[in-house]
């Protein structure tokens, strides 16, 4: 998919239940926007005063529109202040600087049967994964898992959707109604495909419950939108190749950081290891992973770094830089 950059129109703002806004981005002359296929996301500028950030949402609208793109966003006190900020600014007829739309998150849309686990504002591309199922003719089933019925989103659009049949929702508050994982997991030989996004403990809750229960990796699908990371420890050296420059990464530093004051740009955006924005070849060196983007296939190749947390193990890195 190839990764547009471009200026939206704020269309609509609806403030659904649990702090969430769900947005409509518009280009302003009404003109068609970039195709996108169900799992892709945006990567929005959030601008405000000295607030100039980038952040990522799941595109929760049809894959088949293409007047409009629609994301939602949580409001998350705990958050580095992205979300705050959108949703203070998320004024109807306000302007976005948009990148995308990108997919790291595909649909296996042969698969024989799929699984979407959606927690928390983690349902949104499970909505258009949903709404690409159902066009196909596809068995899926998508579990909701919200903390209660009063701060569950999106009632109104799953309730037109047609698909409401295969939605099953579970409330933290409503024991009856409690998420059994092995119940809701088709048998592994049945070659189902799991989707999972939410919170990080309840995506490595699922995760882990897939791979107890014999499904391989490549068909456990995730996408972190946030992760707990801790990007310190020991110093260690960072050579640029390509640019022969040699800088010392400390103990509370990152990759990105160090090598940006020595004027090599590593374009970061998420912070968090989980957009994969950062990642750089690594040419020598073992590296210390603490990011949430990279398979562990690509972790084993040892052949990339996210530069916005991950480190080395040793005294030395060489990127192609």
């Amino acid at each position: 998919m190839t990764q547009t950059t471009m200026s939206l129109i704020l269309d609509r703002r609806i403030d659904e239940p649990g702090n969430i806004a769900r947005l409509r981005l518009r280009a302003a002359d009404g003109a068609s926007l970039p195709a996108f296929t169900a799992g892709a996301h945006l990567d929005i500028r959030v601008q405000d005063g000295a607030t100039d950030l980038w952040r990522q949402y799941s595109i929760c609208s049809d894959p088949s529109e293409t007047g409009f793109y629609e994301i939602g966003v949580l409001r998350d006190p705990e958050s580095r202040g992205g979300s705050e900020t959108l949703h203070r600014i998320a004024i109807e007829g306000a302007r976005f600087d948009i990148e995308g739309p990108r997919n790291l998150f595909p649909l296996a849309e042969d698969a024989p049967q799929s699984i979407l686990f959606g927690g928390g504002i983690g349902v949104t591309p499970m909505i258009a994964m949903a709404r690409r199922l159902q066009a196909l003719g596809r068995d899926f089933h998508l579990h909701y898992c919200t903390r209660s019925a009063s701060v569950t989103a999106f009632g109104d659009e799953i309730a037109a959707s047609g698909f409401t049949a295969r939605v099953i929702h579970h409330h933290d508050d409503q024991p009856a109604t409690k998420l059994d994982i092995a119940a809701a997991l088709p048998p592994a030989a049945s070659g189902a495909h799991v989707y999972v996004c939410g919170p990080q403990g309840f995506m490595d809750w699922v995760i882990a419950s897939a791979e107890a229960a014999g499904y391989p990796n490549d068909r456990i699908h995730r996408e972190y939108f946030s992760a707990e990371v801790d990007a310190t420890g020991d110093s260690f050296e960072v050579v640029a190749e390509r640019s022969g420059i040699t800088v010392t990464v400390g103990p509370q530093d990152t990759i990105a950081k160090a090598l940006a004051r020595a004027g090599i740009k590593v374009t970061v955006k998420c912070e968090e290891g989980v957009c994969g924005t950062c990642v750089t070849d690594v040419l020598d060196g073992e590296i210390d992973h603490r990011d949430r983007f990279l398979t562990d296939e690509e972790r084993e190749d040892g052949d990339q770094i996210c530069a916005c947390c991950s480190r080395a193990c040793g005294a030395r890195l060489v990127l192609d830089i």
